[in-house]
């Protein structure tokens, strides 16, 4: 896996890192993302998701079916991205070497 280098990043500091997110439901892994910046993970912007092959109108998983968020435009930056409902994922930070595409 190899890191989107752009302006978004940029703005961010430059400093990415790899997540894997899982159902909390389920525990199955939903998809990989690229979290660029600090803070918190408040919004999946549909293009560091790494890992689903079809993008619908809500992220929902693949083992249990639940929806974990709906998709929307973030109107600051005027990127579609996926906001999810609060403790439907869990997360986990893995090295890049680990990401299976």
């Amino acid at each position: 896996m190899k890191f989107i280098n752009d302006k978004f990043r940029h703005n961010r500091g430059g400093n990415s890192k790899a997540l894997e997110l899982s159902c909390a439901k389920c525990k199955s892994v939903v998809c990989f993302y690229q979290k660029d910046g600090p803070g918190i993970l408040k919004r999946l912007y549909l293009d560091r998701i790494i890992g689903i092959s079809k993008l619908s109108d809500n992220l929902s998983c693949t083992s249990c079916k639940s929806v974990l968020g709906c998709k929307y435009t973030y109107e600051k930056e005027n990127r579609f991205a996926y906001r999810f409902f609060v403790g439907a994922i869990s997360k986990k930070i893995v090295k890049t070497a680990d990401v299976e595409v």
